[in-house]
This record gives structure tokens, C-alpha cells and sequence, in this order.
């Protein structure tokens, strides 16, 4: 006896109601729905079904059999799915770390919207500001945002980072606006403590190098967001954080003629042999989603 189609024919009669609704709905026969219930019943050693010429109902047997049958008809069909997928379908843990500004804004998004294409992947985030060793922390990818990546490192570029230069009306207003670059270093300036207080600007393809001063610094961009947004100062902020309040003129964007400094993002990964499907399909999904000019620029 094919006992799970023995089963799936006893479901399908008790869902239906009757034997041949059920062998309607199976495109069988009358008597072999009775013959596959006739041998289930003898398989379990009890009567499953009362049968009457007006209805069906359930033994005591029977009650405790459906939920049984339907979990080994779910099952079964987990595993058909799971041997119908190609062998190097994306599968498993994969493990990322990133910054929290980058992570919070972008990347969660992004990874949200990778599962939903490959639900086989599980992801762990690390959302972490500084440099992981991803072999001792086992991870499977870093996304880090350099100008000059260390050249031993396995990466894959993903798009760029640019950054802009702005305030909150507030400040403009009691403050006034720079023109210049150098007049950044009569305003109160926010720092982001990894980059120091010297700003890389470029105008017409030649640096122009600021030292600016101010009364905050963080070594976080989203909280010099917040401290900008609420007057404290002029920031250089990466646009990936900044474009939305610009948008929405809570930002202003200050001195268009200087450009500052452009900043490459990476996938950082720890070898190229073997690579997981896991690591390459998020690769490839990232690069395609942020391209080298990347929706929140477009703002800017």
C-alpha cells in the first residue's frame, strides 16, 4: 500500500465530506478511494470513518489519525521541496557585519528583501562601528565603507559612498552660510571621530583641505545626523544617511562647487574558494540593488 496516498485520500474524504467528492477531487475512482481508506484502516488496526448513506464522521481512532496524516502529508512535501531545489540553491547561515549607520538605513532593507527571493538563508546581522576579524568572529561577509582598502583583503565593490556637506536652517539662520570652504572653520563644526578634524574637500579636481573645529564629536554618522537636524552645527555627512532630510529641506546642502571625498562600499569575505551560494547571491543582489549611483543620491 502507498500509504501516503492512502493518507491524502483520507484527508481529502474527510475535508470533502464524502467518498466521491473526495475521488472527484483526486481524479480517482469511487472504488479506489474505498480501497486506499480500506487499507489505511487495516494498516492502523481500527475503523477511522463511520459511513453511513448520509454522511461521514470520525471515529475516536480517526480524530486521533487526521492531524497525523496531515503532518506526514506536510512533511513529505518539505522534503519534495527541499531535493527539487538545484544543488547550489542559497541555503543555510550566512553571517554579516556592518556599521550601525549603514546597517540601519540601507542594509537591513536590503537583506530583508534578499530572504523574501531566497528563503532557504538565514541572516545574523552584526551591526558593529568598528573592524571585525572574520575569521575569529566567524563571519561570512563585512560590508566596510574606505577610500583605501587594505589590498590583502578579499572584497567586491558595491557601490560608492558619497558625502555632503550641510545644516539645519536654524544654524544658517543664527549663523549664517559658508560660501567658501574656508570659512567651515568659523562655524561650529560636528566631527565623526574616525575621519579627525580635518575635512577633504575638491574643487575643480584640485583637494582643499579645511581644519574644522566644533563641540560635538561621535564616532557614529547617524547621531551627527540628529545633532545637525537639531542646529548643533555643520556636518559632513555620508549622503546614504542625509539625502531623505534634504529632501525634505530639514537639511540644507552647503558649498556645491566643493566635492568632498568619495568613499568606495565593500564586500569584504575571507576566501574565494568555495565560495557559499549564500555569499555570492548576496553579493551579486547588493551590487545590483545600490549600483554606482545609488538611489539616495539622486537627492543630493
Amino acid at each position: 500500500m502507498d500509504r501516503l496516498s492512502a493518507m491524502q485520500v483520507f484527508v481529502s474524504v474527510v475535508d470533502s465530506g464524502s467518498q466521491s467528492a473526495a475521488a472527484d477531487q483526486l481524479d480517482l475512482s469511487r472504488p479506489v478511494v474505498s480501497r486506499y481508506l480500506a487499507e489505511l484502516e487495516e494498516w492502523a488496526g481500527a475503523r477511522l470513518l463511520h459511513r453511513t448513506t448520509r454522511k461521514l464522521s470520525l471515529t475516536a481512532a480517526g480524530a486521533e489519525m487526521l492531524p497525523r496524516c496531515r503532518q506526514m502529508l506536510e512533511l513529505a512535501t518539505d522534503m519534495k521541496n527541499v531535493v527539487a531545489l538545484p544543488e547550489d540553491a542559497p541555503q543555510g547561515l550566512l553571517r554579516i557585519t556592518v556599521s550601525t549607520s549603514f546597517g540601519q538605513s540601507h542594509l537591513a532593507a536590503a537583506v530583508a528583501d534578499y530572504v523574501k527571493l531566497y528563503p532557504g538563508v538565514m541572516v545574523d546581522m552584526l551591526v558593529l562601528d568598528r573592524v571585525v576579524n572574520l575569521v575569529e568572529e566567524r563571519i561570512d561577509l563585512a560590508i566596510r565603507i574606505s577610500k583605501d582598502l587594505d589590498p590583502n583583503l578579499i572584497a567586491r565593490r558595491l557601490t560608492v559612498c558619497r558625502s555632503v556637506v550641510c545644516a539645519a536652517p536654524a544654524y544658517l539662520r543664527e549663523h549664517g552660510k559658508p560660501t567658501q570652504a574656508e570659512q567651515l572653520a568659523l562655524h561650529n563644526c560636528l566631527t565623526h571621530s574616525y575621519y579627525g578634524s580635518v575635512w577633504l574637500l575638491e574643487r575643480e579636481n584640485l583637494p582643499v583641505n579645511v581644519a574644522v573645529k566644533g563641540n560635538i564629536s561621535a564616532n557614529d554618522a547617524s547621531s551627527l545626523v540628529q545633532a545637525a537636524l537639531v542646529g548643533a552645527g555643520i556636518a559632513m555627512l555620508p549622503t546614504f544617511l542625509a539625502a531623505p532630510y534634504i529632501r525634505s529641506g530639514q537639511l540644507l546642502p552647503l558649498l556645491p562647487e566643493y566635492h568632498p571625498q568619495e568613499f568606495g562600499v565593500f564586500g569584504v569575505y575571507a576566501s574565494r574558494k568555495h565560495m557559499p551560494a549564500t555569499l555570492r547571491t548576496m553579493l551579486d543582489f547588493l551590487a545590483q540593488r545600490f549600483t554606482d549611483e545609488p538611489e539616495w543620491d539622486r537627492a543630493v
